[in-house]
């Protein structure tokens, strides 16, 4: 897929909480290229004089009648934290769309499950969106701290049956969302998982013991998202692998996890 580095004009940005932002732009000049759920783009910080590179954040929705990306980000450090500072009309210069996302059904008559924890649930919107428009109804299971970590909830409800975990049991069930009750109580033809490392080996054992096609979206630190650094390199049955290249998203077969 091609890529493109594109000055988008910001037309929103919302504090969710004290460590989440999300920003929507749209490119001005033209219509956006198509991306894919499972997806990133590489972000210039324009208002942090200690930040040299690129942050990379997926692609959290696509709004093809508005022409307008979404990235849901996650407030880490200055890079990040800059964001904010963004106003409606400034430019937010952005590298997409990279990587590989994650395997759409090829029929709408597949159960799918899409597990995020943290801010690993921003990809999720996006996939789960493409196939609400194809007629499914996916099952979104989301896990956080506690309830005041859990965001957009209502636009994950619109398209998708939501399943909640949380470790104070502030919302939803408590714990973690591989001790979610939906594991055992119902069957599923295909796992996605976005996370913490820990979380998506847990869910990529349990998909192993049920035997249940599943991609995880890696989140290894990145630089130049275009597998030339090698500042992400995972170990795979096909050898070492840039995830922002070959992945983020890979099927757990082809990962050399102790699981």
């Amino acid at each position: 897929m091609k890529k493109y580095i594109l000055d988008l004009q910001v037309t929103s940005v919302e504090c969710l909480s004290e460590r989440h932002l999300l920003l929507v732009a749209t490119d001005p000049s033209g219509v956006l290229p198509d991306m894919c759920p499972g997806q990133f783009a590489q972000l210039r910080i324009d208002d942090s004089k200690d930040t040299f590179l690129r942050r990379p954040v997926s692609i959290h929705d696509v709004d093809r009648t508005k022409n307008e990306v979404s990235f849901l980000v996650q407030m880490v450090g200055k890079g990040t934290s800059s964001l904010r500072m963004k106003q409606p009309g400034s430019v937010l210069n952005a590298i997409l769309p990279l990587g590989q996302g994650f395997t759409m059904p090829a029929s709408g008559g597949e159960q799918f499950l899409l597990v995020g924890g943290g801010i690993g649930i921003a990809p999720l919107l996006f996939m789960g969106k493409e196939m609400q428009r194809m007629g499914m109804r996916p099952t979104f299971l989301l896990g956080a701290r506690s309830a005041s970590d859990l965001l957009r909830m209502d636009a994950y409800r619109a398209c998708g049956d939501v399943c909640v975990t949380t470790e104070d049991g502030s919302e939803g069930e408590k714990g973690f969302v591989t001790q979610h009750s939906i594991l055992q109580e119902k069957h599923f033809d295909h796992i996605a998982v976005c996370g913490p490392k820990p979380m998506m080996m847990a869910m990529a054992s349990y998909a192993k013991k049920v035997e249940t096609p599943c991609e995880v979206s890696l989140e290894n630190m990145m630089a130049c998202g275009l597998g030339a650094c090698l500042c992400c390199v995972e170990d795979s049955v096909d050898g070492n692998v840039c995830v922002c290249k070959e992945g983020p998203v890979f099927d757990i077969k082809k990962l050399k996890w102790q699981i």
